[in-house]
């Protein structure tokens, strides 16, 4: 069995991880979903703009159904399809935000920010950012708010498609709906606005990029590879290096890391060797990533 140093499993250091800073990271999670309830109700709902996920189908009915009651609705749904689907893991981390988002929005649904009525741009530019800083601070938590973007790992998951993909057509269904509903003028902001957020939610998670290439450099390589094989299921490249100044001769690791993995695959690599030096840079396109793990299938079988 594939053991690290202080009797730390396969199983258990993933446990570790997420239950490492565990109040400072539900505080923030408090924090990115008040800000994110704050500026849907005073930027968007107030307005009738969409940018896709369960606030903007809240939205949509809001003539007929209160928002909050469509948001808690379709968290509940959504955590219990994740539960089914996705398992207790991946359920749990989705909770807090599943029940406490549209708690939120009832309890800022009074509160009035100083906005300007007569500018929709500045309305729309100035609402996708703090969504985007909302959503960004929700990010670095490792949780999520639940709802739709549940919805959306699941469809990844059973579709076999990826993320982005599964992302753009539950959203892209959604601000469709609500340019017919609202106008398509309100299509055309959405298409604004789902620009700024995913500029800004990325900037403030960690730079511009769905994928990050990492470099290590460690004296527990083994460890190291199999935690980033095993538990995080991404493929690995050992190269063959020497140290420009001792001229010593090293193996370094580099692996190509989802966006949404990487503050579990830099905490597993500090807790695993506190001493690793890496670096982390953006990686904008990656090909041959799904004939790459064929074949490391077919290895294994």
């Amino acid at each position: 069995m594939f053991l690290f140093k202080k009797n730390l499993s396969k199983d258990n250091i993933i446990h570790i991880i997420d239950n490492k800073n565990l109040l400072k990271r539900y505080v923030l999670l408090v924090i990115g979903l008040t800000i994110y309830s704050i500026t849907y109700n005073s930027f968007f709902v107030r307005n009738n703009l969409i940018f896709g996920g369960s606030s903007s189908v809240a939205t949509i009915l809001k003539d007929y159904i209160n928002p909050s009651v469509t948001i808690m609705f379709i968290s509940i749904v959504s955590l219990l399809l994740s539960f089914i689907f996705m398992g207790k893991k991946f359920a749990y981390k989705t909770l807090v935000g599943s029940l406490l988002f549209p708690v939120l929005v009832t309890l800022t649904s009074t509160v009035q920010l100083p906005i300007p009525k007569d500018d929709m741009m500045l309305v729309a530019i100035t609402g996708a950012v703090l969504i985007g800083l909302a959503n960004g601070i929700i990010g670095r938590t490792g949780f999520n708010s639940g709802g739709l973007e549940a919805i959306c790992h699941i469809i990844s998951k059973k579709l076999k498609v990826s993320s982005g993909k599964a992302f753009l057509f539950v959203n892209g269904i959604i601000v469709l709906v609500g340019g017919y509903r609202f106008g398509w003028r309100i299509l055309l902001y959405a298409l604004i606005i789902l620009y700024i957020i995913s500029i800004v939610t990325d900037k403030v998670v960690m730079n511009i990029s769905m994928n990050k290439t990492f470099f290590i450099v460690t004296d527990k390589v083994s460890e190291v590879k199999e935690f980033i094989l095993t538990n995080l299921s991404r493929g690995v490249t050992v190269l063959d290096a020497k140290g420009g100044f001792s001229e010593h001769n090293q193996e370094v690791i580099m692996a190509v890391i989802p966006t949404s993995e990487y503050f579990k695959a830099k905490e597993g690599i500090l807790l695993i060797d506190p001493n690793a030096f890496f670096t982390i840079s953006d990686s904008y396109q990656v090909f041959g990533q799904d004939s790459h793990r064929k074949k490391r299938k077919e290895v294994d079988d």
